[in-house]
């Protein structure tokens, strides 16, 4: 059994947590480890294989830092250059491995879900591999408990045929109002969408063959037509351009006549908008999730989450407070399904909150944005032990480096010296540079960056140890991902 882990999506609902460079599969919002990484360690089951992942191109980096993280490795990274839905993610994972003569039985997870019973969640797999071995395309449905507006329902219907304990897809439901969500909840027969399948890697291009023959077509040329690099295979951004948006659900599952369910009790949640989160956690006698610097008084039901600064709530009951240094979001749980809205009408007045965190990650550490200006920018930047930023030059500005801790290896044009704590070099415009730091110990500098224009795009890379020169150039228009 093969996992394939689809790790798109932007997760705008969790805004200002969830960002489209850091979306929430990469947060820790339920516990210590990420919602990526619960999903990879859920997998320690006999007979599983290393994951397949699926995932932005621009999140490669932090596949394989949190990968590390938890000491495990993917056996096949597709990174998309663009999200085309959960259809074309699937069916190129099921291609690759069929061009390798692999037809093993795919689980399919999304990155971002939560599941508390584990033996339940084993138990479920099982039940499912006996159905998928026979041709059957399984579909892991949540018995429906109360009336959820925010999921896609399942009907089910007779079970001849199957085995004991899976029963035949009936019918597909948009997310419903409450009143239709009531009634589903009252019949006993639905089920919540998990989002979650299991089948053999050739049913399922068998079937999209037959349903969408479109995102088939697009998908096997844009294959063929990617890039590999070991174990990672970048998908050709010029075909897969070409290919139909679509989930799994509209371009095979609702069609086919071999969807079958297979009932899921373990505590499962998409955490998809602040109150689920609220449902997952922890709470006070007062109903109150808090996290942070966070002071309540006379307040009931809320989560309240403050990222830096002091958060003080009073007198509020069925809140969501989410603080970060560069937003705040207050909303009732209520509504906390709109905040996707919310962050649509920010995109469309370009803001840049939605895009990235003030503290942004690279594949050799992080930036954080201090401060800001009309000619003037300031930076803490954290380089990672034996980790260097691309030689580059910026033809607009200028750049200050001051040595707060550990010890600094500066390239400037023809000169290559260290620095240590305390010390500080400056970077004319257009000279050739290069930060990298070669102790062992983390190397933090603060920058402060002056000239006409601080756009991140004003960066020419002439060597990069992450392949950064090759995605700028495959990318036209985009010629900088930061430093």
């Amino acid at each position: 059994m093969i996992p394939v882990i689809l790790s798109g999506g932007s997760g705008s609902r969790l805004w200002p947590l969830s960002r489209k460079q850091f979306p929430k599969q990469f947060l820790a919002l339920t516990s210590e480890r990420t919602l990526f990484q619960q999903t990879l360690n859920r997998l320690a089951v006999e007979g599983m294989e290393p994951p397949v992942v699926v995932c932005n191109q621009e999140h490669r980096f932090i596949v394989n830092e949190q990968l590390a993280g938890i000491g495990q490795k993917a056996q096949a990274m597709l990174f998309e250059p663009f999200g085309r839905n959960t259809a074309p993610a699937i069916a190129i994972a099921a291609m690759k491995l069929l061009a390798e003569d692999r037809d093993e039985l795919l689980l399919v997870l999304p990155a971002d879900h939560v599941l508390e019973d584990q033996r339940a969640f084993q138990r479920a797999l099982a039940l499912a591999a006996e159905a998928a071995r026979e041709g059957e395309m399984v579909l892991f449905g949540v018995p429906a408990t109360h009336p959820e507006t925010g999921y896609g329902y399942i009907r089910a219907t007779q079970t001849e045929g199957l085995p004991e304990g899976v029963a035949r897809v009936a019918q597909f439901v948009e997310k419903p109002d409450e009143v239709r969500a009531r009634e589903f909840v009252a019949s006993g027969d639905y089920f919540w969408n998990s989002g979650m399948f299991m089948f053999r890697a050739s049913r399922f291009i068998e079937e999209l063959k037959k349903y969408d023959a479109d995102i088939y077509d697009t998908c096997r040329l844009a294959l063929e037509r990617s890039r590999t690099d070991g174990e990672e295979i970048h998908i050709d951004p010029a075909t897969f351009a070409q290919c139909p948006e679509n989930s799994i659900d509209y371009a095979v599952m609702e069609k086919t006549e071999h969807a079958c369910v297979v009932p899921l009790s373990a505590g499962w949640s998409d955490v998809g908008s602040w109150s689920s989160i609220w449902d997952v956690q922890n709470k006070d006698s007062d109903g109150n999730v808090v996290k942070g610097d966070v002071v309540m008084h006379d307040a009931r039901n809320c989560l309240v989450q403050g990222n830096g600064k002091l958060v003080t709530v009073l007198g509020l009951e069925d809140v969501v407070v989410v603080e970060t240094k560069d937003a705040v979001m207050v909303a009732h749980k209520d509504r906390v399904q709109d905040v996707k809205k919310l962050v649509g009408e920010l995109d469309a007045r370009g803001r840049k909150e939605t895009t990235s965190h003030c503290e942004v990650y690279r594949p050799w550490g992080a930036y954080d944005s201090v401060d800001n200006g009309v000619r003037h920018q300031v930076k803490r930047i954290t380089v990672k032990p034996g980790a260097s930023l691309s030689l580059q030059m910026h033809h607009h500005r200028a750049e200050h480096w001051i040595v707060v801790s550990g010890t600094a290896q500066v390239t400037c044009d023809d000169k290559v010296f260290l620095l240590c704590e305390n010390q500080s070099t400056y970077i004319p415009i257009a000279s050739v540079h290069r930060l990298a730091n070669p102790g062992k110990i983390p190397l933090e500098i603060i920058e402060v960056q002056s000239g006409s224009y601080l756009g991140e795009d004003d960066i020419e890379r002439y060597e990069d140890v992450y392949g950064r020169t090759e995605a700028a150039e495959a990318a036209p228009g985009k010629t900088g991902v930061a430093r």
